[in-house]
This record gives structure tokens, C-alpha cells and sequence, in this order.
């Protein structure tokens, strides 16, 4: 079955910098467009980066210039490397993909697949 794990997660200091992996299976990596999520508590989930298949990439304005998405093809494997991050960073972080190419914007409601998220913790 076809699926989405994400790992790397973690607690960490304001100005630190993290590293999620999302491990897909399946049909999935070959998706046209996959994405990062993050939900915090209390809050709609939000679109982070996107990245498609020909290595295109687009962020939320919030974390533009502080995270960088990629794809780890050896590893059919999903990367958003995290830096400078600050406490309003902190969120459940998602893996997500999309069977059709990616749009201009960031919305959970394009993209079919999910993972179960990974935690991610910034303290001041």
C-alpha cells in the first residue's frame, strides 16, 4: 500500500535549524506535486513549500528564504530542510502529495495523500 511516513521532528531553540524526511512508497514519489503542511493547535493546516516533478519550487511567504524543499530521488524521499526557525515555526508537519501538477497556492484540499506528521517544537 502506498504511503507517506514522515520522520526528523523534534524539539529545538529559536535560530536552530531541523531537517524533515518523508519517505514515500509505492506510486507515490512519483507524484507531480508534493508538498509540506503544518498545523498548529488551534489553527487551520497551512501550506510551508511545494515542490514538482520537474523541481520547481514555492513557499509561504512566512518561511520563504528560511526553508528549502527538495527531493532525495536515491531515497524516494521528501526533504524540507528548516533553518532560522522560530517559535511560531511550531507545528505538526505534514508530507502530503498531490496526482495532479502543482498550483500557484499552497492548499491542503489539492493534495490526496497524507502522512501522519511529525512534531516540531521551537522554544524561545
Amino acid at each position: 500500500q502506498a504511503q507517506l511516513v514522515e520522520s526528523g521532528g523534534g524539539s529545538v531553540q529559536a535560530g536552530g535549524s531541523l531537517t524533515l524526511s518523508c519517505a514515500a512508497s509505492g506510486y507515490l514519489f512519483s507524484s507531480p506535486c508534493m508538498g509540506w503542511f503544518r498545523q498548529a493547535p488551534g489553527k487551520e493546516r497551512e501550506g510551508v513549500a511545494q515542490i514538482a516533478a520537474d523541481g520547481s519550487t514555492g513557499y509561504a511567504g512566512s518561511v520563504k528564504d528560511r526553508f528549502i524543499i527538495s527531493r532525495e530521488n536515491a531515497k524516494n524521499s521528501l526533504i524540507l530542510q528548516m533553518n532560522s526557525l522560530k517559535p511560531e515555526d511550531t507545528a505538526m508537519y505534514y508530507c502530503a502529495a498531490r496526482s495532479r501538477w502543482c498550483r500557484d497556492h499552497l492548499a491542503p484540499a489539492d493534495f490526496g495523500s497524507w502522512g501522519q506528521g511529525t512534531q516540531v517544537t521551537v522554544s524561545s
